[in-house]
């Protein structure tokens, strides 16, 4: 970015009225990442009919399912890199491409006449849609100043949930109304409306935009500077002083991580990796295979199927925002806490889910709040990188987390299918609960970071 460009005049920036346009931003945001996730989770709800009109056994339905977080994980540190050396120049306009891509692959879903073309547009999808979370990232880190990264990021977070929410009810409706092809034909339809008003109405940068004035420009860059810095050295005793739960979560000063080697070797990043990837692991498993255990197993029909199905979607909404609110107004932003009590409520709802009932109600209450314990940190693992990384490492070390995460999280829907041709249902959740133990143990070796500056060692 050119030092023109850098901060439009303060003096100018003081005349002019102050816009809001970054939140205009953060709405195309919300709105894009909610159908990219919901392009992902459609497959879940066409599952059991492609099986039938396939005859797919429930390992390969398995590896269909999982070949998009395989292509998704695999462009996470590749991106990330490439966003870090491209961050001062086109980072804004790669992002509908992917999404406009994303949309293509969606929509070819439905053309499929193998489960070769399957297989084949699964992991085309996966590789469109793999750089849209770090582009989401990239863009919030430079369009929003310092004390409002959180909120947006929470937004953000909040979008990816509410695709999977919406997705069964409107998922059965068009299956009722044509078939299962017209999902991936209708879901296609939006990405790629949103993605031309994005080319329109977003830049690389708040200065290069004619819709954001000078004076909020100024506000963003601002924020990021003395104010914000002085405001956390007043706070810093009171946010780190918590005793008891401070021994227990290992909270102590780490060096920022500023280097690229710094990144790939530290544990924190890593151990936040493994932890990730075992609750994506569970929620994949929530997103691909529980249409088909609600109705094979548990014998409901669609339309009951697609309102039961939405039970876990809604409590990681709930969940991502109740662990939101209590990491930063209780716990001092404090991440890992909420992280644990995720990977912890996930184990007792896994051995619920063993012996539900076949009760509409309690199995939507019990998935509700399986939901909300699998949400309740998910937030906490694209910020808690944010807590150890500098601006211009964090999209490598959050491309690490999303890397070992996706692919943690490709593994579980191919090794339930595998478990369903072998077992039954309960080795399935007894998997998950396996899952939330890993996730724990995980979590527990890795430190809640208090920033030290290494130039100051």
């Amino acid at each position: 970015m050119s030092q023109s460009a850098e901060l439009k005049e303060p003096a100018y920036a003081s005349q002019e009225k102050k816009t809001n346009y970054r939140w205009v931003v953060m709405a195309l945001i919300f709105v894009i990442w909610a159908i990219a996730c919901a392009d992902r989770a459609n497959l879940g709800i066409a599952l059991p009919y492609m099986k039938k009109e396939y005859g797919i056994t429930n390992t390969e339905a398995g590896a269909i399912i999982s070949l998009f977080s395989f292509a998704y994980g695999v462009v996470q540190i590749p991106i990330g890199l490439v966003y870090k050396r491209l961050s001062n120049k086109v980072t804004g306009r790669l992002f509908p491409i992917f999404m406009i891509l994303t949309s293509v692959f969606t929509g070819l879903m439905g053309t499929t006449s193998s489960v070769f073309l399957l297989k084949t547009f699964r992991v085309g999808l996966g590789l469109s849609e793999g750089p849209l979370g770090i582009g989401c990232t990239n863009i919030i880190n430079r369009w929003f100043p310092a004390k409002e990264k959180g909120t947006a990021t929470g937004l953000w977070i909040a979008a990816s949930k509410l695709g999977p929410l919406i997705v069964p009810p409107l998922c059965v409706v068009i299956i009722e109304l044509w078939g299962w092809r017209e999902i991936f034909y209708i879901f296609a339809a939006p990405g790629i409306l949103f993605s031309i008003l994005w080319m329109i109405m977003v830049t690389n940068s708040p200065e290069d935009n004619k819709f954001c004035s000078g004076a909020e420009c100024h506000y963003i860059r601002s924020e990021e500077g003395s104010i914000i810095k002085e405001k956390n050295k007043s706070e810093g005793r009171r946010q780190y002083d918590l005793g008891w739960l401070d021994k227990l979560n290992r909270t102590k000063k780490v060096v920022q991580l500023e280097t690229l080697r710094q990144v790939f070797l530290s544990w924190n990043v890593i151990g936040a990796a493994v932890g990730y990837g075992c609750i994506i692991g569970v929620s994949n498993i929530f997103m691909s295979w529980i249409p088909t255990y609600l109705m094979t197993v548990k014998g409901f029909t669609s339309v009951k199927m697609g309102f039961l199905a939405s039970a876990p979607f809604l409590g990681s909404v709930l969940g991502n925002l109740l662990g939101g609110f209590i990491s930063d107004r209780v716990l001092g932003k404090r991440r890992k806490p909420m992280m644990m009590l995720g990977a912890f409520g996930t184990i007792v709802m896994m051995v619920a889910l063993i012996y539900a009932p076949n009760n509409a109600l309690y199995l939507g209450l019990t998935l509700l709040l399986a939901g909300l314990m699998v949400g309740i940190g998910f937030a906490g693992y694209s910020v808690y990188p944010m807590g150890l990384a500098s601006k211009a490492t964090y999209p490598v070390a959050f491309g690490i987390v999303n890397t070992v995460g996706q692919i943690g999280g490709a593994c579980a829907p191919l090794f339930v299918g595998m478990l369903l041709d072998a077992y039954s249902w309960n080795s399935v959740f007894l998997y998950m609960a396996g899952s939330g133990i890993l996730c724990l143990i995980a979590l527990a070796t890795i430190d809640e970071p208090i920033i030290e500056s290494s130039s100051a060692q």
